[in-house]
């Protein structure tokens, strides 16, 4: 058994990053480096005294003299390597507040078993899909979908209809996912989805088949669709030109219909891919972990 820590820069309700948080620590995380962009934001004082946390506000004195970088990439880059050089854990990964990682086993047992010349894990992603009978839990949904590979080619018309072109492989973010990482490795730097060794990108092994990154990105179709603007002109959206065509021209009456098809998953199709390794279904609980937190908590 290893320890492992996790860092992320966090714009987002109070109750989503509690939630973010109360989660990690519920399945083993060590320590968790948590930065605020909003140098006003309230829920730095909720956490900062956890003794499990380092709650840090990018304020001016935290930017210093360095210019604070105008895309929050690169604002979440910076702030993952100032994490890394401050790490303890033996492994460390850097992942967003709406990104859950999910293990088969606990974390630490997986990371102690990997080979010793190894130094980075691919957690691949699965999305949540939109569930409007399930009881609210801050991020909430049970089924999330995975790329549709060229295995389960077949299975695009049915997930995706005539949007299938749209989004090839299911996925409206990222589908590259995120990586643990060693630490205290001279010249190592984090980046989004990868980590840097002496200014040269570390290739990644497959997939880890015990653990994955369920991603809350557009299962809350209000949020989605708030989000919308800004996915299309400075965040994931603009990496995926046919994605950011359709939807930049769709009326609101297309784009609303594109959700509903794409985001909700008919029972047959879940079950079927669900055998197929490209559903997950999961009962994250996130109220009631939050609620544990809160309560049990020594500072």
């Amino acid at each position: 058994m290893v320890d492992w820590g996790l860092v992320a820069t966090v714009k987002a309700p109070k109750e989503k990053v509690l939630a973010w948080a109360a989660h990690h620590l519920s399945i083993g995380a060590a320590h968790l480096w948590i930065y605020f962009d909003n140098p006003d934001d309230p829920t730095h004082a909720a956490l900062q005294g956890h003794p499990q946390i380092t709650a840090t506000l990018c304020d001016a004195a935290y930017w210093g003299k360095r210019p604070r970088p105008d895309q929050h990439q690169n604002r979440q880059g910076r702030n993952a390597r100032h994490a890394y050089t401050r790490a303890r854990t033996a492994w460390m990964g850097h992942i967003d507040v709406d990104e859950f990682i999910q293990a088969d086993r606990p974390l630490g047992e997986m990371l102690a078993d990997q080979p010793k010349d190894r130094l980075v894990v691919k957690l691949e992603p699965f999305e949540a899909m939109h569930d409007p009978m399930l009881s609210d839990d801050i991020f909430t949904a049970r089924e999330f979908r995975g790329a549709l590979t060229h295995d389960v080619w077949r299975y695009r018309t049915p997930a995706l209809g005539r949007y299938k072109k749209v989004i090839r492989d299911g996925i409206l973010s990222h589908s590259v996912g995120k990586v643990l990482f060693r630490t205290g490795i001279q010249g190592l730097a984090p980046r989004l989805h990868s980590v840097m060794l002496g200014g040269k990108r570390i290739p990644a092994p497959d997939w880890c088949r015990e653990a994955r990154l369920l991603h809350f990105h557009a299962q809350d179709r209000a949020a989605w669709l708030s989000a919308l603007p800004f996915r299309l002109t400075r965040g994931a959206y603009q990496f995926r030109p046919p994605l950011q065509q359709f939807l930049a021209g769709a009326t609101p009456e297309e784009v609303d219909a594109f959700y509903l098809r794409t985001q909700i998953l008919p029972m047959d199709v879940a079950r079927e891919l669900q055998a197929l390794g490209r559903v997950v279904v999961a009962d994250l609980q996130l109220r009631q972990k939050v609620q544990a937190m809160m309560e049990g908590s020594p500072w």
